[in-house]
């Protein structure tokens, strides 16, 4: 990343989604017996709306939506590991330029856009069966990716030749669809096709409609999620809001409180509180050079 901010291989989203799926997954596999594992599949998976012939059938219920996408296969661990090596592979990037809060939005919306698409298609081409796992939302963040950063060369597997971005995308959204119309292998493509396709709808539209700030309003009241989610791109880990003091650049008598002296200028805890919410809300890339700047001195004065 430009400018004055520093990228984070590990943005606290990112992390957070990492470690919710691996540990679901670890309870899942290593913790809960078979017996127990079923009544969480029952209530916790996305289960087709017209119902299934298997022998612990469930029921649709809304919260499904979500709670589909941090539940993998116990069958192979290349299900979880796949899908959260492309997460951090393609999502660092995206909340780093972001925000973490812009990226949580659209990671989830994508992942319910995937099951609802998946929910009514899926059943026209293969026998309707209850849906585990992040594929809808990590192809929504692959789709923001290719578009984000079209010419970006990427290694496919099994040529491991560079491939622009878009290529990309372009190559797994074919095989997804051939896949998806045969219908024989049991894998929800259709889910991954919707969360691209939701991903795509939200890129287009979402600002302009004002979802991130439908969503984002529900928030901003929490002083714990923001200081948890806002990036502090001034300093690696999310510290504490401190009150900024230069004694070295004032008289005493003419010091104001909760400030620092930046080029002659006073910088106020108000103007850094404004600077991070801006972050949390838009994202580094929506700063103006001036507040780059600033976080930079203070970064360099926290060193």
């Amino acid at each position: 990343m430009q400018g004055y901010g520093r990228f984070s291989v590990m943005p606290p989203v990112l992390k957070t989604l990492l470690i919710l799926n691996v540990s679901i997954f670890a309870l899942q596999f290593f913790i809960f017996p078979s017996v127990l594992n079923n009544i969480i599949l029952k209530y916790f998976a996305l289960w087709p709306i017209q119902g299934t012939n298997l022998p612990f059938p469930g029921t649709f219920w809304p919260w499904q939506l979500i709670t589909y996408q941090f539940m993998h296969s116990l069958s192979t661990f290349l299900h979880v590991g796949f899908n959260m090596f492309a997460l951090w592979m393609f999502g660092a990037e995206l909340e780093n330029m972001w925000g973490s809060r812009k990226f949580l939005f659209y990671y989830l919306l994508c992942g319910i856009g995937a099951g609802i698409i998946h929910l009514f298609v899926s059943p026209l081409f293969s026998q309707p069966l209850p849906t585990i796992g992040a594929s809808g939302a990590v192809y929504g963040i692959l789709l923001a990716f290719g578009l984000t950063f079209p010419n970006r060369p990427i290694f496919m597997f099994p040529f491991f030749i560079p491939i622009p971005a878009k290529i990309f995308v372009i190559i797994f959204a074919c095989i997804e669809l051939i896949a998806g119309i045969s219908g024989s292998d049991g894998i929800a493509h259709f889910a991954h096709l919707g969360g691209a396709f939701t991903g795509f709808v939200l890129l287009r539209f979402a600002e302009r409609w004002g979802i991130y700030k439908f969503f984002d309003k529900f928030f901003k009241s929490d002083e714990h999620y923001r200081s948890y989610f806002a990036e502090r791109y001034y300093d690696p880990s999310p510290p504490k809001r401190v009150k900024w003091v230069n004694r070295s650049e004032v008289e005493e008598d003419e010091k104001p409180h909760n400030s620092v002296i930046i080029n002659g200028e006073h910088i106020t805890q108000q103007i850094i509180d404004e600077i991070l919410d801006k972050i949390s809300a838009s994202g580094y890339q929506s700063l103006t050079e001036k507040e780059k700047k600033i976080l930079f001195e203070l970064s360099q004065r926290l060193k």
